[in-house]
């Protein structure tokens, strides 16, 4: 906590870096770079989820929310990705797997 002190915006924000990922900060990234962060992200939910049963502190417990909507953030920008690459892949093809083909009904 004594270094914390001497900087205190330097610990602030390593607090905020952890949460409130933007979507468009997460789509300049790369898909290990995505990997390795929603592995971040989900060791940090479980230690607040220890911290829940643990009587944590009520910042942590309001922490939980932020942080699985981040977790969620980074898998939907993830199969973002992952789909445009599978597109782009069978750009030009005869045959396109059935989730790549347009879909053209609306129920």
């Amino acid at each position: 906590a004594a270094h914390a002190q001497t900087q205190p915006g330097k610990e602030l924000k390593q607090v905020s870096k952890m949460v409130r990922v933007k979507a468009y900060e997460l789509r300049s990234k790369t898909s290990k770079e995505l990997l390795k962060e929603l592995d971040d992200m989900k060791a940090e939910l479980a230690q607040l989820r220890v911290a829940k049963v643990s009587g944590g502190a009520a910042s942590k417990l309001a922490k939980i929310k932020v942080v699985r909507k981040s977790i969620a953030r980074i898998l939907t920008v993830y199969n973002q990705k992952q789909k445009a690459e599978a597109r782009k892949q069978y750009k030009g093809k005869k045959y396109q797997p059935l989730d790549l083909r347009p879909k053209k009904t609306r129920a």
